[in-house]
């Protein structure tokens, strides 16, 4: 069973450990997140997490899942929308993605779903 929460943590402090080892190298990719990222452009935050999503999706990459599907639920997103995105996501990386990312999907989906209600 897919821990979603459990993989969101190790993204977290896998981005310590490497913030430890070359602060200034982190702060430049997470100024760069950022300037792409909430808050700014004409793109709403919770558009920019549903495409978020959908690269990690297609990418295959469990926290890229992870921390985008609960990004977009903070952003406002509904389940639906999320489940909207991935399907874009899914039907563009074809078979092995929906195979690999499925479960990680829908784990993501159940335990974030209610973290900003």
């Amino acid at each position: 069973m897919v821990k979603a929460r459990e993989i969101l943590e190790e993204f977290m402090s896998g981005v310590g450990q490497l913030a430890k080892m070359d602060g200034p190298f982190i702060d430049k990719f997470m100024a760069l997140d950022g300037a792409a990222g909430t808050g700014n452009g004409a793109i709403p935050d919770k558009t920019k997490e549903l495409i978020a999503l959908g690269i990690g999706i297609n990418k295959q990459c469990k926290y890229c899942i992870c921390v985008h599907t609960r990004g977009a639920y903070q952003a406002g997103a509904t389940r639906a929308e999320i489940m909207a995105a991935a399907e874009v996501a899914i039907a563009m990386g074809g078979g092995p993605t929906v195979a690999y990312s499925a479960a990680v999907v829908a784990a993501a989906m159940d335990e974030f779903e209610h973290d900003f209600d």
